[in-house]
């Protein structure tokens, strides 16, 4: 027998569900059957997610969903798993976007929808990654145009850096002594010796 089942989920634990839960009951899921996360969609390693792909969907079954974001926020993870759960037999449902849906469509019809869900989603992931490109250089040439030292901070020479390198370098104490007596650890210590030139 065929069940529905709804897949909600918030990115955190101070959001609510219930917007979606709503949408789902709206739909005829049962409440029993309303799988809920709150926990980032950046990967599936979700135990409410898990629990629904692994222990509760069966082939002829369907997952519905108020937006296809809610499956996940990383596209070609969304894409990856629209083909999983279609190659289980399971429908999807989404209900911001009918188009999407393959519950009751013919073969013909749900291999028209992959494809256009694949499409979509490779079309938002290279929108997304403009976006955030676009984004990271106008951030960088207001910060510029402020004089914002942009990078790593540059590590402050300690007080008596240079007495130290020196007996240091005259053979006067080992490299672990100076680095002790200056406080620095070995990376930072070898990179401010490389930076200022110490005259012997």
């Amino acid at each position: 027998m065929r069940r529905v089942y709804g897949y909600a989920r918030v990115s955190s634990t101070e959001q609510n569900l219930d917007r979606q839960i709503e949408a789902l009951t709206a739909y005829g899921v049962e409440d029993r059957h309303i799988i809920t996360d709150k926990m980032s969609g950046k990967n599936f390693d979700r135990h409410g997610y898990q629990t629904l792909k692994c222990q509760l969907l069966r082939s002829g079954d369907v997952l519905v969903v108020k937006e296809l974001d809610r499956l996940g926020r990383d596209y070609v993870q969304i894409k990856a798993e629209w083909s999983d759960l279609r190659k289980m037999g399971v429908d999807i449902v989404v209900l911001d976007m009918p188009v999407l849906s393959t519950a009751d469509k013919s073969d013909l019809d749900k291999s028209l929808i992959a494809s256009i869900v694949f499409e979509l989603l490779a079309y938002l992931s290279e929108k997304e990654r403009i976006k955030i490109k676009t984004r990271q250089a106008e951030g960088i040439a207001i910060a510029k145009q402020k004089g914002v030292s942009l990078g790593r901070p540059k590590a402050k020479l300690p007080q008596g850096f240079a007495e130290e390198v020196r007996k240091w370098q005259a053979g006067e104490q080992t490299a672990t002594a100076t680095m002790q007596a200056l406080g620095l650890k070995k990376t930072t210590f070898y990179k401010l010796v490389k930076e200022v030139n110490i005259p012997l």
